[in-house]
């Protein structure tokens, strides 16, 4: 079957949309494991006699809960905030690549 040079660059265009959407739900992914982590972190904070210590380069040191609830809390806002851009590129992507699937199947069609 011989395809037309416009329907072989649409389809090659697909391709990266595609590809674009696998590194975004990858990101995806991380920052939605990295939310678990958070969260429960603040879980265990919030329990009595708790005695946080935070990491630094491998160190570990005493850390006030309340300052570590705080750091924990905008990290948690960040990560949010990362993942509502996330799935915003995904959708916008997603109809693109709809569209596009559309159109190419459309002209093979004929």
């Amino acid at each position: 079957m011989n395809i037309p040079k416009e329907q072989e660059n649409k389809i090659e265009e697909l391709q990266l949309i595609e590809q674009n959407i696998q590194n975004l739900l990858v990101q995806k992914q991380r920052f939605q494991t990295e939310l678990i982590e958070v969260e429960n972190a603040l879980i265990e904070l919030n329990k009595p006699k708790c005695s946080p210590y935070k990491v630094i380069n491998g160190v570990m040191f005493a850390a006030k809960p309340e300052e570590l609830k705080k750091e924990l809390t905008s990290k948690k806002e960040v990560i949010n905030i990362r993942l509502k851009n996330i799935e915003k590129q995904e959708q916008e992507l997603r109809k693109k690549a709809d569209t596009l699937q559309r159109e190419v199947l459309k002209e093979l069609k004929r």
